[in-house]
């Protein structure tokens, strides 16, 4: 945060945009942009995950999603929403096609020094729920936060939050042998205090203090308590950097004696940066605590980095480089028979693909990602290939 603060200069002669700004479709008050996306149009040459002695499935597969963004301005009371479906489809396996459906509604309210916000959001999907579990399994997730915040100075506001999320798996979800909704069905709810600052109509830096609790349905033993402390900065769309970077401390504290505790650094960063309008380098930095799926390994320290590079070659044709890396870092239960204690997976991706942009609302591209799972456990251990062409038309 200090750093932040001492790099970034305030630009006052910037105008910050109307949430509505990437409407490309206007009726009155009413505002509205779809994207018609078809990815993942080739061969996926390991669809189950599965370790290489087990002799890998492919299969031709390809992805349509439509999305709608829609905003309503009502005097000072924006109305935002997203509409969006993943038809997923599989010519050869017919149990891995889906249906994968994510809607969220918000409302904001300003007054003269006082701000409303509340979102609503569910999730209904068969997509993987991470890197650990490989089975696309039915899963629901319903989420909803709302917060008051109060201008204080001229740009800088003092705010409370409160959150919830319920996760619940389909009762038939079972992976390993292990039944998903016993173990992970849970509801999280939290508060936080926050600190808001706007140090420029593009640039927004905060500090968010909270308190969270996570009760586990079927699963007593894994309910736990968090408290964070983090600081956040927002860049506009707008912004020479734009996207968001979030750096804290997390306390994890399990309620069952045997879980050991999480002390440390928790992050969520996703940045891109744009040099000379032909070379676009992107970011993206995680690290937090996840639940696992293993009752004796309840729970695993995420971390993940990923690079991408992306340049115009010449005109409307760019080429495209993306690197990551992910760490899973296992905690068992004391005492607990585990096949390696404390284990680490080590994951790594790498692609590589080529677009062509037809206009200003259309782009073509091709894509080739290699991944790979590293770990001490032999059935955790996979490789994995796909490579296809993807299609993209904002209307």
């Amino acid at each position: 945060m200090v750093a932040l603060f001492v790099c970034a200069s305030p630009t006052f002669a910037q105008s910050g945009a109307d949430p509505d700004a990437d409407a490309t479709m206007r009726f009155g008050p009413l505002a509205l942009k779809s994207t018609l996306t078809l990815s993942n149009v080739g061969v996926d040459k390991n669809v189950f995950n599965q370790a290489d002695a087990e002799k890998p499935q492919s299969d031709f597969t390809l992805t349509f999603t439509p999305t709608t963004n829609v905003w309503l301005r009502m005097g000072r009371t924006w109305f935002s929403g997203i509409i969006k479906v993943d038809w997923v489809y599989y010519n050869r396996f017919a149990t891995e096609r889906s249906a994968n459906g994510t809607y969220t509604a918000g409302v904001t309210r300003t007054f003269n020094r006082l701000s409303l916000r509340g979102n609503a959001g569910h999730i209904g999907t068969r997509e993987r729920p991470g890197f650990e579990i490989d089975a696309r399994s039915q899963r629901v997730e319903n989420s909803s936060d709302a917060e008051v915040s109060l201008r204080t100075l001229s740009r800088t506001y003092l705010g409370i939050r409160a959150a919830q999320r319920h996760v619940s798996f389909n009762q038939g979800a079972v992976f390993l042998g292990v039944s998903l909704a016993e173990e992970l069905n849970r509801t999280s709810t939290g508060t936080a205090f926050l600190v808001r600052h706007e140090m420029t109509p593009l640039t927004t830096l905060s500090l968010e203090i909270s308190r969270d609790n996570e009760q586990f349905e079927l699963s007593p033993d894994r309910n736990a308590d968090s408290t964070r402390v983090a600081g956040r900065a927002v860049f506009q769309p707008l912004a020479v950097v734009n996207g968001f970077a979030l750096v804290g401390y997390r306390r994890f504290t399990p309620v069952h004696g045997d879980v050991p505790p999480y002390r440390g650094v928790v992050a969520d960063v996703g940045l891109s940066y744009s040099l000379r309008g032909s070379t676009k380098l992107s970011v993206s930095i995680g690290r937090d605590v996840q639940h696992s799926f293993h009752d004796n390994e309840p729970y695993y320290v995420d971390t993940g980095i990923t690079g991408s590079v992306q340049q115009q070659v010449y005109r409307s044709f760019d080429v495209l480089a993306r690197m990551g890396t992910r760490r899973l870092a296992y905690r068992n239960r004391t005492g607990a028979a585990v096949p390696l204690s404390n284990r680490t997976d080590i994951g790594r991706t790498f692609a590589l693909g080529a677009g062509y942009r037809l206009g200003s609302d259309k782009r073509v591209g091709f894509l080739v990602e290699r991944q790979r799972r590293g770990s001490d456990v032999e059935r955790d251990r996979y490789s994995g290939l796909r490579f296809g062409f993807s299609l993209t038309y904002e209307t």
